[in-house]
């Protein structure tokens, strides 16, 4: 049988909507692509892994960490702390100390004073051939001092090439001067005149360098850097953009197990910058935690001392009248004292006592909060409680003060950041007062619960007589001041306490050290991986795009298995420079493929006497239907039949230039009745072999193909011939051959190797299933024979069979193979 032809049995539709229908993608020939593009990917993995090499080597900047770890102690929160965030939210949480801590440290306004106190602004590197690297300020051998009441040019990179006894030339860029000039006072910008590029000169260390848009001059490193350079590359940043930059490095964690131990870390090009960045900025944290927990401290204990004062003479008045009374009233010893209630009103008094104290204490809080005069802010120990919430509002207010101060030298009132500062000042200003409030709202509560106590035990005294009354109020007019005193008393003990036992709350457990550790960054490797993979996935990606829009048959396969028709015979690639392979080369591949077809041919009709109409059609042109009808004619003359090709393709004439036969009569001429059909028809070399051609192009050929007289035609030819090959138009532009199959015995459809459009095969597999067209077969044209690949339609080259296996070289993978085995053989 021949492969794919199919016995008449009923199909489903789910079967029929199948037919004709090809895979979206073949996966098979997608590999074989890729393979056969291997070249491509060599050299996209060649290309990236000198790209990356390069990447790695020259331009890869490498990223350090260093840690610092520290106790944070309780109470650490205070909202005198001079280096606060303008910026930051409180959030309560059971770490309130450590989370106000990272606050500080995060902070713009803590960064802000390292960046001015450091010198952070200046940056420092240094240039190779190819690479630029980050330098920590220790490692140049000179240092870059700044006159900050000059105008200057940031982002501006200036090079210093050391020359002989301690001079340095300064190199400027050819370009990019400014006229936009920063200026460090007042952390703005400015506008200046146009100037000319100042020239490069050389200074010593100490000189000062001047020009419009910079003035510097360099400091000797006191100490002897670890490496010696040929050029120092200076630029200068703004101090936003510093304390940004800075912020945006630095990560703080808690330890999972003591959530009072807080790891800060600090990245950055230079380990060494790293390293002194975090010890400083924790050493300066220190110091201005112990500046402001002793200022907050001496303010409270002055106003405590202040306030015994008062008390204390409050306290002796109240003693002298108590005195008077025993004495001269004789009422010290009153019978039937009710010590109980006596007890009870003593110990509400004192209680009150302390919260008429701490309300005065609030008082003096919010007064210096309304006024501004947060240098004389007391502790809120003095007013009896902490609030983490009203110190982080009060810090960032006093902030917010300073700022607004420091901008009002740069915009107008009515600028929108002097209106934005605003905002955030009475955004701040009316959290501290909710704070305060909710404070003086609790002892307020606290201090009426307490009078309508006192006033309740104060009905059981009505009963005594008016001078033992009298007695008994100075009594506990006494003993409330009397508890005052105490109360501040206590107060002042613990702020002396305090301030005899004052020390960080701040605990450095492991200070930065620079111990030699790897870059955590750039992922080099990765970054290997991604640039190589991406070269790699480039030709990947044009196979894979153009093998889904590639939309032509590659596949024998999965031709047959879309199709269901019956394959005759693959014919190879045509090298002949004509059409006359068969008669040219007899014992090539292709002219075996065409005996091949001969011999299939007859599974088709049949074998019965009467002569075959052969009809060959295919999509379009450019198939090879004319070279398929030529060879397969070729073919059976030569075997001793009697054959006759027929050009009926009267659009595009083709048969008669191989044959070198003159088109000048043909069968155009035939069935318009100009000639006779001895007159078209051409005898060939072959002696049994003759050819029509098709003639002039007539106006109307599908009528004259339809016409009764050329149906005549053919079966007159039948009397006389034992096949008929007729050479028909393509059914994919015209109709013509469809209605001479109806008059053909065998009908054969040329598909060509990577030509030949899938959705064309639809129409003609689906009149084939629907009973349209009878004994279809399908020729696949074009095919390039690969060894270990095939159909069983050609034995391939390399076996001596055929004219090409002369020239025949195997691939190097098959030669290879061979030697091996070869090799184990011998074994």
């Amino acid at each position: 049988m021949i492969p794919g032809k199919e016995t008449n049995i009923e199909k489903s539709n789910s079967q029929k909507d199948k037919i004709g229908s090809f895979e979206l993608f073949d996966i098979e020939h997608f590999l074989r692509k890729i393979l056969k593009n291997w070249y491509w990917f060599v050299l996209m993995l060649f290309i990236g892994y000198c790209i990356s090499w390069m990447y790695g080597k020259y331009y890869a900047q490498n990223i350090y960490a260093s840690n610092l770890s520290l106790s944070v102690s309780n109470n650490t929160s205070s909202y005198f702390t001079p280096n606060q965030s303008i910026n930051f939210i409180w959030g309560q949480g059971g770490n309130q100390d450590g989370i106000y801590l990272k606050k500080m440290l995060l902070s713009r306004s803590h960064n802000e004073f390292l960046v001015k106190e450091l010198d952070l602004f200046v940056n420092y590197s240094t240039k190779g051939s190819i690479k630029s690297t980050y330098l920590d300020k220790d490692d140049s051998p000179v240092f870059v001092q700044i006159d900050k009441k000059h105008l200057q040019q940031i982002n501006y990179p200036i090079t210093f090439v050391p020359k002989a006894n301690g001079t340095y030339e300064v190199i400027l860029p050819e370009e990019g001067e400014s006229t936009y000039l920063y200026n460090y006072e007042v952390e703005g910008f400015q506008s200046i005149k146009s100037y000319k590029r100042p020239a490069n000169k050389s200074i010593k260390v100490g000189e000062w360098f001047t020009t419009p848009n910079l003035k510097f001059r360099l400091l000797q490193n006191p100490g002897t850097p670890s490496i010696k350079l040929d050029n120092i590359i200076v630029s200068l940043n703004s101090v936003n953009q510093s304390v940004n930059e800075i912020v945006s490095t630095i990560g703080i964690e808690f330890d999972k197990e003591i959530n009072s131990i807080m790891i800060i870390t600090k990245t950055g090009p230079n380990l060494n910058g790293t390293v002194n960045f975090l010890n400083k900025s924790v050493s300066e944290l220190q110091k201005k935690r112990m500046l402001d927990k002793m200022t907050v401290d001496k303010n409270t204990e002055t106003y405590l001392q202040d306030n015994l004062a008062g008390v204390r003479k409050k306290l002796d008045s109240s003693a002298t009248v108590l005195n008077y009374l025993k004495t001269s009233e004789k009422l010290y010893d009153i019978k039937d004292r009710d010590e109980k209630s006596l007890t009870k009103i003593k110990d509400l008094e004192a209680k009150k006592a302390d919260l008429v104290s701490k309300v005065n204490s609030l008082n003096i809080i919010k007064n210096n909060l309304e006024t501004q005069n947060f240098d004389k802010m007391i502790s809120t120990n003095a007013a009896g409680f902490e609030d983490g919430m009203f110190s982080a509002s009060v810090t960032e207010l006093k902030a917010l003060y300073l700022k607004r101060r420091e901008m009002a030298t740069i915009y107008t009132p009515n600028s929108e950041p002097m209106k934005e500062i605003n905002r955030l000042i009475s955004d701040a200003k009316l959290s501290s007062s909710n704070s305060l409030g909710n404070y003086y709202n609790g002892f307020n509560t606290e201090i009426n619960k307490i009078n309508q106590q006192v006033a309740e035990a104060n009905a059981d005294l009505d009963a005594y007589p008016e001078k033992e009354r009298k007695y008994l109020d100075a009594e506990r007019g006494y003993n409330m001041i009397e508890a005052t005193y105490n109360s501040l008393l206590g107060r002042q003990n613990e702020t002396k306490m305090r301030m005899a036992t004052n020390q960080s709350d701040i605990s450095v457990i492991d200070p930065a050290k620079n111990v030699g550790q790897s870059p955590i960054g750039p992922n080099v490797k990765g970054t290997k991986i991604v640039i190589i993979g991406g070269l790699l996935l480039l030709p990947f990606l044009f196979i894979l795009i153009g093998e889904l829009l590639d939309n032509k048959v590659r596949n024998i396969k999965e031709l047959l298995s879309a199709t269901k028709i019956p394959l005759l015979g693959v014919v190879g690639n045509n090298n002949n420079e004509n059409m006359l392979t068969v008669l040219d080369q007899p014992k090539s591949s292709v002219s075996e493929a065409f005996r091949g077809i001969r011999a299939n041919m007859r599974f088709l009709s049949g074998e019965n006497d009467k002569s075959k109409v052969v009809l060959i059609t295919s999509s379009i042109g450019g198939e090879g239907k004319t070279y398929v009808s030529i060879n397969l004619a070729s073919v059976l003359g030569l075997s001793d039949k009697k054959t006759i090709l027929l050009g009926m393709d009267l659009r595009k004439p083709k048969i008669f230039g191989d044959f070198k036969i003159d088109n000048k009569y043909g069968i155009s001429n035939y069935l318009t009745g100009e000639v006779s059909i001895d007159q078209i028809i051409n005898k060939t070399t072959i002696p049994n072999l003759d050819v029509a051609t098709s003639g002039p192009i007539p106006p109307n050929p599908s009528e004259l193909l339809m016409s009764k007289k050329n149906i005549k035609f053919i079966e007159e030819l039948k009397e006389i011939y034992d096949f008929i090959i007729i050479d028909s138009p393509p059914v994919g532009l015209v109709a013509d051959s469809y209605e001479l199959m109806k008059y053909s015995d065998t009908n054969i459809y040329v598909v060509r190797h990577e030509y030949t459009e899938k959705y064309m095969l639809k129409m003609i597999t689906e009149k084939y299933h629907n009973n349209e067209i009878e004994n279809l077969g399908l020729v696949y044209n074009d095919y390039i024979i690969k060894q270990g690949y095939g159909y069983g339609y050609g034995y391939g080259y390399g076996y001596g069979y055929f004219d090409e296996d002369k020239n025949y070289k195997e691939p190097l993978l098959i030669r290879i193979r061979n030697k091996i085995q070869t090799i184990f053989n011998k074994k």
